[in-house]
């Protein structure tokens, strides 16, 4: 039957100096790394043999991802990169940091835009730093200037559903190195979470999600592989 296994990236650098990072290519911190050799380790341990890696276009779950393989001593796996599974887009807000941003419109309206399902933060500028159109990762792309998380599922779905889901058909087992919230949108559509329960579901960093899953793609069983930083999984 298939399997699924859904690895958030390790710390970055942006993490680190608590700024809202979205889709800004920031690299591990060593503390990354080591979060996503440990989940690599874990995998190994759990005797588990992936046919397939799924990751964005970033370079935090890229090297997460390899990272993880080379620790599961699995580097041969095939892997696709895709915008589809990048972390959502934090419009305005990119690049802030969030205390700042906090103290400059309050904590509650922060609180909104990071947290609400359909409430997304103001749009970015374009031409400024971190406008996105010019980069050649989404040449052809419509890009979205913010999101909420319920946008990011909107472009996550149609990629989950085209790509992932015939390989899961097929038997395989699939490794997703991605981010907090295209990962929480996998989550949504796997365990059918509410959309007022989805924002408090959190994936903890470098902890490898295995997802058992029956024919139809519904989920069998699910466990984190480290116990120690287990969060609480949405009911079966």
């Amino acid at each position: 039957m298939p399997t699924l296994i859904l690895l958030r990236h390790g710390q970055s650098q942006w993490n680190l100096e608590d700024r809202f990072t979205g889709w800004v290519d920031v690299d591990l911190t060593p503390l990354g790394e080591a979060e996503a050799k440990k989940g690599g380790e874990l995998i190994q341990a759990a005797g588990i043999a992936m046919d397939r890696v799924f990751t964005s276009v970033l370079t935090r779950a890229i090297r997460t991802s390899w990272l993880a393989l080379a620790a599961a001593g699995q580097t041969f796996v095939p892997e696709v990169k895709d915008w589809r599974l990048n972390e959502r887009h934090y419009g305005g807000l990119t690049g802030l940091n969030k205390t700042e941003t906090a103290a400059k419109h309050g904590a509650d309206q922060v609180k909104i835009w990071r947290r609400s399902y359909d409430i997304p933060p103001p749009d970015l500028a374009p031409g400024g730093e971190f406008d996105f159109s010019k980069d050649r990762r989404y040449a052809g792309a419509s890009l979205p200037m913010t999101e909420s998380l319920k946008t990011t599922l909107d472009r996550v779905q149609p990629y989950w559903d085209a790509e992932i889901v015939p390989c899961l058909k097929a038997g395989e087992t699939l490794l997703v190195a991605a981010h907090g919230n295209s990962l929480r949108a996998i989550v949504k559509l796997l365990f059918d979470v509410s959309d007022a329960d989805i924002v408090g579901v959190e994936i903890p960093t470098g902890n490898p999600l295995v997802i058992e899953l029956d024919a139809a793609l519904r989920p069998t069983a699910a466990r984190y592989l480290d116990d120690s930083r287990a969060t609480a999984i949405p009911a079966i």
